[in-house]
């Protein structure tokens, strides 16, 4: 069974298999589970079928949260989007699924934490971009689910995966990583071309701070979401090429753990510093909760 302890155990048992890292991680959760894998698969179909509701009510122009902070967003890049963007419309279509589901997430919508609510929007907007766009089969956005799923697991147990442990490194660059993995061997990657595409997109994010303007999941995390999409694009792109990470992808986790510890409580979800601690990020703070709220 796997002990999901390294990136390097996920690629050798895949390879030793001659199999995906996908089908390597269904067969042992089932095994794991004690159940079959059709219904492993079957559980796994549902987040998807989630992830797809929640990137619908997303896309609602008159979506808002409870504070005010966001909403609405989602909408405006769909349509811009539908006029392709400066990057295209299926890139424009990813950052407007991320932006629909991190939205959904803020006005109490049901979504698939993956792996975090904060960072939930980033593999939806990557798997949802390919299945909905591209038509790619859906059993196979389900696999690539799993694939995310296998690398997740490793990082949260070589690292962390909570914004209060690691800063926003460990929520949206691990749901980056575990993006970038998935899309690597959605489009055909090896299992190693998924470790490399984990590991730039881990590197693309280290030192990223946790700040939540009113300790709300909303301002900046929604919007980083969407950047979080990108580097993932962007780093399953540069695996396919043959491009390589020059430092293994478990190094890159134990490097984001170390940042993540050498962060001060401050940019560890507390709200008591970078946006959150900015004057206009005060003011919301205030005009939210009141002025008894105004002190950091």
């Amino acid at each position: 069974m796997l002990s999901y302890q390294s990136i390097e155990e996920l690629c050798r048992q895949a390879e030793e298999a001659g199999t995906t890292i996908a089908q390597a991680v269904l067969s042992d959760q089932a095994a794991q589970l004690g159940l079959e894998e059709g219904a492993v698969f079957a559980q796994m179909a549902d987040r998807l079928q989630v992830m797809q509701a929640s990137a619908r009510a997303g896309m609602d122009p008159e979506l808002r949260s409870a504070s005010g902070l966001s909403g609405g967003d989602a909408a405006k890049m769909l349509a811009y989007a539908q006029g392709g963007g400066i990057a295209g419309p299926f890139v424009c279509g990813a950052i407007a699924r991320a932006l629909a589901v991190s939205e959904c997430n803020a006005a109490m919508g049901k979504i698939v934490a993956a792996p975090t609510a904060g960072s939930c929007g980033i593999l939806p907007g990557t798997i949802l971009s390919v299945l909905e766009e591209e038509g790619c089969g859906r059993d196979e956005a389900v696999l690539a689910l799993f694939t995310a799923g296998g690398f997740g697991m490793v990082i949260g147990n070589q690292a962390t995966l909570a914004g209060a442990e690691g800063g926003c490194q460990a929520e949206c660059g691990a749901a980056a990583a575990m993006a970038a993995a998935a899309m690597a061997e959605l489009r055909g990657g090896t299992p190693r071309q998924a470790a490399h595409a984990c590991a730039m997109a881990l590197k693309n994010q280290l030192g990223l701070v946790c700040d939540p303007v009113a300790g709300l999941v909303e301002v900046p995390c929604i919007k980083r979401n969407a950047a979080g999409v990108m580097i993932a694009l962007s780093s399953a792109e540069m695996a396919l090429a043959g491009i390589e990470s020059k430092i293994p992808a478990d190094e890159c986790i134990s490097a984001m753990y170390e940042v993540g510890r050498a962060l001060p409580a401050s940019l560890r979800e507390t709200s008591q510093g970078g946006l959150a601690a900015t004057p206009t990020g005060l003011r919301l703070k205030r005009q939210i909760f009141g002025p008894q709220n105004e002190s950091r």
